[in-house]
């Protein structure tokens, strides 16, 4: 006998050799109905999994991320198989499930929306079929030999580079069989409810040097009524995404001649970068000390020697010209803090010129792989708002928390400090030579960050091997409508640079001493949030960012002389503000002004010109009526001069 504790504490005794799915139907016939897998001593394993010894069973349904995991993974291999059967040809890769759904890899022409939907109606007939998901193994030699068989060089690659001693697992479906190390349904007609997503092009083992691959995401769940509800979710991430939108509301564009990770800012997009780029400046230099930059977008290798840059990331750099045929060797910069140091060197500083704070709205160049390019979020030129604080020792932790008490200002004002979360990047102990200092520099300088983090009751995570080479940071996260994380600001201490570049103060005493710094941005890249902004308010933008705030709408002609006179007490008011003079019906202007999410419109007719009013369109409210002309712009004058995020009644 042996005896199996279930997940409740309960405990039952069975004969040994019992498998988990006969231990679910002896507690309930509806489980056994409902399980997808059995968790057998916290590992995950197929409901045929034969129990010999006493043990701990969760009998996993799709209510359980595992169970739900294995009905995705099963969906995948259905999806390996259509695929197999419409395009003899393809070879498969790997077909895992992930959070949101599954994909398969495969070696394949790209693949249209009419070739997943033919995917899909091939994957209903072989889940109709029923088929029996039944796991063989093979000794090592016979797997890859019954893989090259059928022409799969990428699983007889898998194979290999499994262990030794590995035990080599496959699943056979009605003669479709997968190298898989399981588990799976115990029936192809147990997935319930699926979808393919979407396609795209990947990397065998995510090596931009291998061979590319074509991956089709899916999803599945096990009612129809999940997954029509993740389907809208994906309609709702659908018109957040910043790359669709955007475009549509011409902030932005990409050229195929001009080159990936290069997006030409519109007129709309580079008006909404300017209102940034002016508050941030203002901010910085009139509440906050800064003294403001400007350096230049290139320098000699030289410099990056001695900042280290040359050593720790040269990869990451547009380099120019050519040393072996006498050519000066330049490179566009990736960052400017070595600029900035000599800004501060140009004049000997003393101890009470400290903190010496210096912020310049930058423009960058990373060598980003082609494969990374999306939209705004990943770009290969790039401005942010970045600024170096040169301090004394004892300032370190005052100068820390002014950096992130301004860093969550911007946030709320932008209203985003809900949708970020804190990281405190370390060095990676295991990988020294990447990094300046030794552990006690690394121990030292992470523990004031986390005391900063602590101190201001921030919720953090800490992650190792994500620091800058010189020094720890934190890192302000946040996520787009797929899910993948980017950092948007960071605060880095540096305790160790200013002795590359010979940098002192001079003490009270006279002796000469270094100086920390203190890597920041303050909003980080313009590109960056404003892609966050797009997918944040799904185009509808606080009125004090919109690049038009109000338009004019006159009913007919007649009433174009008025239309331009409003237009140009707004705009003397600092309002973005345009007339719609086309000779339109004013129901199709107004629909045209929602369209394009704007925040205001204002409406002028014969009513509105004798009594010098405005009658008033929102977005927030719909129609707020007339209004006298003055009572409005002062209205929108405060609302854009506070930024006021106003939300739709």
């Amino acid at each position: 006998m042996m005896k199996i504790t279930l997940k409740d504490g309960s405990e039952k005794s069975y004969e040994s050799g019992l498998s988990v799915y006969d231990i679910a139907k002896d507690i309930s016939e509806g489980l056994a109905r409902a399980a997808c897998a059995g968790e057998v001593n916290g590992e995950t394993v197929d409901l045929r999994t034969v129990i010999t010894e006493d043990c701990t069973l969760n009998i996993l349904t799709a209510n359980d991320p595992a169970g739900l995991a294995v009905i995705r993974h099963t969906a995948s291999h259905v999806l390996a198989e259509a695929v197999k059967r419409l395009f003899p040809n393809a070879k498969l890769a790997i077909g895992p499930s992930i959070d949101t759904g599954y994909y398969y890899d495969f070696e394949a022409d790209p693949f249209s929306r009419e070739d997943l939907d033919n995917i899909e109606k091939e994957m209903k007939k072989i889940i109709k079929e029923g088929h029996a998901l039944n796991r063989f193994t093979l000794p090592r030699e016979e797997a890859i030999r019954f893989m090259e068989e059928r022409e799969e060089p990428y699983k007889v690659e898998l194979i290999r580079d499994l262990p030794e001693d590995a035990e080599i697992s496959f699943y056979d479906q009605g003669g479709f069989v997968d190298l898989c190390a399981g588990p799976h349904l115990m029936n192809t007609k147990g997935i319930k409810a699926f979808k393919l997503t979407s396609s795209s092009m990947a990397y065998w083992r995510g090596d931009s040097s291998r061979a590319q691959l074509q991956r089709i995401y899916g999803t599945a769940f096990n009612k129809k009524e999940e997954l029509n509800e993740y389907l809208e979710y994906l309609a709702d991430i659908k018109n957040r995404d910043h790359n669709r939108l955007g475009r549509e509301m011409e902030l932005f564009t990409t050229v195929d001649v001009i080159g990936q990770g290069l997006p030409l800012l519109l007129p709309k997009g580079t008006k909404m970068i300017m209102k940034l780029q002016r508050w941030i400046e203002d901010l910085e230099d009139n509440e906050w000390g800064y003294v403001r930059t400007k350096t230049p977008l290139m320098a000699k290798s030289d410099l990056y020697k001695i900042s280290g840059h040359w050593d720790h990331y040269r990869d990451g750099m547009f380099v120019l010209g050519d040393a072996e045929n006498d050519r000066e060797v330049m490179a566009l910069r990736p960052m400017t803090c070595p600029f900035q140091y000599y800004v501060y060197k140009s004049s000997q500083k003393s101890y009470r010129d400290l903190p010496y704070r210096m912020s310049e709205t930058s423009t960058l160049f990373r060598s980003e792989d082609s494969g990374e390019m999306h939209g705004l979020t990943r770009v290969r030129q790039f401005t942010i708002s970045e600024g170096h604080l040169v301090i004394r020792p004892d300032q370190a932790e005052e100068e820390l928390q002014g950096c992130l008490e301004l860093a969550m200002y911007v946030l709320k004002t932008l209203g985003l400090h809900e949708d970020v979360t804190y990281r405190l990047s370390k060095w990676d102990p295991e990988n020294r030579e990447k990094y300046l200092g030794d552990e006690e520099y690394w121990e030292s300088t992470q523990g004031k960050i986390r005391e900063i983090l602590v101190k201001n009751n921030v919720p953090f995570v800490e992650a190792d091997g994500e620091a800058a080479f010189y020094g720890p940071k934190i890192d302000i996260q946040a996520k787009n409508v797929y899910g993948k994380e980017d950092t948007m600001i960071t605060i880095q201490l540096d305790c160790a640079i200013a002795e590359n570049f010979d940098m002192y103060y001079i003490d009270q005493n006279g002796d000469k001493i270094r100086p920390y710094i203190i890597h920041r941005t303050s909003l980080g890249c313009y590109e960056r949030t404003l892609a966050w902004l797009i997918e944040k308010y799904a185009g509808k933008f606080p009125t004090w960012l919109c690049p038009e705030q109000v338009r004019i709408l006159p009913i007919s002609e007649k009433y174009a002389d008025y239309a331009e006179q409003v237009r140009k007490e707004l705009a003397a008011n600092g309002v973005d503000v345009t007339v719609d003079n086309r000779s339109e019906k004013i129901g199709y202007k107004i629909r045209e002004a929602r369209l394009a999410k704007l925040p205001y419109m204002l409406v002028v007719g014969q009513n509105e010109q004798e009594q010098g009013t405005v009658s008033v369109r929102s977005r927030f409210s719909g129609d707020e009526g007339q209004k006298p002309l003055d009572e409005f712009i002062d209205a929108i004058c405060k609302e854009i001069r506070t930024k006021e995020i106003r939300v739709e009644e």
